[in-house]
């Protein structure tokens, strides 16, 4: 309970040796600086708004795109990816504040380039051109605590790359934020 470690997550159908070193393989990874949340990641070019709504995200994201870690290549045409995000939080931990999808691509020149993406927030709040208003604060700094009065256990979206472009090599990955808390040396 008092370590700040992190853990690393492997997405295996069956906890066996040959599973594990499998989704190793596949690269159906992820990993977390300290909380355990859990986070389901699906990329492909048919997703709907319905989806993050589906009760098994898994299966809807197996049967129409691929797992974190995959690779999409030859986009349809005009088409940009969309990507079926699922976060839920540690059991024991704090609600969750907002999901972010981290954008790094190539540019035609080769240069470098990286964007945050806001993409779900809890509580019901817009995002509006990717800003987002603050979650709020619950912490109380003199007992070293924070009440979980704020946020959401999960948050669930299907996402569209609005600058999409499929001359230029992309990555995606995730983060996800929960309320503020505590430092756990308090």
């Amino acid at each position: 309970n008092m370590s700040p470690a992190g853990y690393a997550a492997v997405w295996a159908r069956e906890n066996t040796r040959e599973e594990i070193f499998a989704a190793l393989k596949r690269r159906e990874v992820y990993a977390s600086t300290g909380p355990r949340i859990t986070v389901r990641f699906f990329g492909g070019w048919r997703f709907s708004e319905a989806d993050a709504d589906a009760p098994d995200v898994a299966n809807v994201g197996y049967a129409n795109g691929l797992p974190m870690g995959g690779e999409m290549t030859a986009a349809p045409a005009a088409a940009a990816p969309t990507f079926l995000i699922r976060a839920a939080k540690d059991l024991d931990g704090a609600n969750l504040d907002r999901i972010q999808v981290v954008k790094g691509w190539l540019n035609t020149r080769g240069a470098q380039f990286e964007r945050v993406y806001n993409v779900a927030a809890s509580d019901a709040r817009s995002i509006r051109r990717n800003e987002l208003v603050p979650v709020g604060s619950t912490v109380d700094i003199a007992n070293a605590s924070y009440r979980n009065s704020i946020g959401d256990p999960e948050l669930s979206v299907v996402w569209q790359d609005p600058n999409f472009d499929d001359r230029q090599p992309a990555f995606y990955y995730l983060r996800v934020l929960e309320i503020p808390t505590p430092r756990w040396t308090a």
